[in-house]
């Protein structure tokens, strides 16, 4: 009993010192250029959570994250990585828009749900393609879902400039009863961009959870990830859990899309490169060590940190670059938590070696 709760207190400790310490060497980055890195750390608080308006837009950022984190959750349970997520969601943006602004004229009841089932299961097909062909031909996900991210990219853009408008770079706005903005609520937030995502992101958190703990389709992911060889040999259908884990992955991929495009922008427009949004919500996910809790405050920390750090240069002269840096040196501590085991066990030891000669 002892050991699980040393165990567990080492896995809630890991993500957590890989945030302080991505912090603080933000803080040394920011010193060694003549920066104040309290006045800066001051500036990004103030511009997540300054005023109802800063807290609205974190929350409104954070919702897509935890919902594309989770998705990454499900296929990694199944021991899969699906670096495909920005994809899915921009596949899920497209179809989300594309279908709400096909119909102008129907009913809030009609085009709303129509709209959002749409983009999720856009961005589920984008992620069972890749399902398919590890299921049943081996490939790797990561190549495969990497290929689609480029190919979701320019087949967006194309769309958009050929079929969904005349050459423009944007399309139209989506009809008043296809959106997830709520007045009520923006005006709470200080009339930020704050949707129903939010309460969005808090149902599928409960879903995911229930799905993966409490259902047998969820046992069976799980065990499938764990060791596939035996679970086939237990009668589970090996290659039919991992075409499922991805559809899953995808589909709450495409959802987080769906949230951009009915709820934060009420539009697609032409893509630059590969939306951020999925790497980052990738990162959401190994920072909470894809638990579903885990995720939903790795969401609101990265939401901070991105939302708080465009505040940065205007109230600290800090660049926002500082940011990208501390985000990327949370990931490198998360990845590279193998180290902080490391010398926690090794703290731990010399503790009850001193303990012991005391």
């Amino acid at each position: 009993m002892l050991s699980e709760n040393k165990k567990t207190l080492t896995n809630l400790m890991v993500p957590l010192l890989s945030v302080v310490l991505g912090l603080i060497l933000g803080a040394v980055i920011m010193l060694g250029f003549g920066y104040d890195p309290i006045a800066g750390y001051q500036s990004m608080l103030k511009g997540a959570l300054g005023s109802p308006f800063y807290i609205g837009e974190t929350l409104r950022y954070a919702s897509p994250l935890i919902i594309i984190g989770l998705g990454f959750s499900v296929a990694n349970s199944a021991g899969f990585f699906n670096i495909g997520l920005s994809g899915q969601a921009l596949m899920g943006w497209l179809i989300s828009v594309w279908v709400a602004i096909s119909l102008p004229d129907a009913s809030a009841f009609v085009v709303l749900p129509l709209s959002v089932l749409a983009g999720i299961l856009a961005g589920a097909v984008w992620a069972g393609i890749a399902g398919v062909l590890r299921a049943y031909f081996g490939t790797s996900e990561v190549i495969i879902t990497i290929m689609l991210n480029y190919t979701a990219l320019h087949l967006t853009n194309y769309l958009i400039r050929n079929v969904l408008t005349d050459s423009s770079d944007a399309t139209s706005r989506i009809p008043e009863q296809a959106s997830l903005r709520m007045d009520w609520l923006s005006q709470l937030a200080g009339g930020s961009r704050i949707n129903a995502g939010v309460f969005i992101a808090i149902a599928v958190t409960i879903l995911v959870w229930v799905f993966m703990t409490k259902t047998t389709m969820g046992y069976e992911i799980r065990a499938v990830g764990l060791n596939s060889f035996a679970a086939q040999y237990a009668g589970m259908n090996a290659k039919r859990n991992i075409i499922l884990s991805m559809l899953i992955s995808g589909g709450l991929a495409g959802l987080g899309g769906v949230l951009e495009g009915l709820g934060t922008f009420s539009n697609i427009f032409v893509q630059a490169g590969i939306p951020n949004i999925g790497f980052d919500g990738l990162a959401v996910a190994l920072l909470g060590l894809s638990h579903p809790i885990g995720i939903v405050f790795s969401g609101l920390l990265f939401a901070m940190l991105k939302i708080g750090g465009a505040s940065m240069p205007l109230g600290s002269g800090v660049p926002t670059e500082v940011v990208d840096i501390v985000i990327a040196s949370i990931i490198f501590f998360v990845g590279a938590n193998y180290l902080i085991r490391f010398f926690m066990k090794k703290f731990s030891r010399g503790k009850d070696v001193k303990g012991g000669v005391e």
